[in-house]
């Protein structure tokens, strides 16, 4: 299924939305200009993973969607 930049759903709205977020790798500097984040979920959480094709860093995202007031968590593995 395509979506739109805006997408139809808040899944895919914010999905659309980390495809442009943050593809410079911390670790070693490198700006995946083709890459994304990976999403998957649970239904009260949202994870985003990346890696950087580089240096081989995975960086995660978490979204709790179980409070009223989502929070987000980022951590890094190498």
């Amino acid at each position: 299924m395509t979506h739109t930049a805006e997408g139809t759903t808040p899944f895919e709205r914010l999905t659309s939305h980390m495809e442009g977020e943050d593809l410079v790798c911390p670790d070693c500097g490198y700006e995946d200009n083709g890459g994304e984040w990976k999403a998957k979920t649970n239904g009260s959480q949202i994870l985003y993973r990346h890696l950087c094709p580089s240096c081989g860093a995975v960086r995660k995202r978490t979204f709790d969607l179980s409070d009223k007031a989502s929070t987000v968590a980022e951590t890094e593995e190498d």
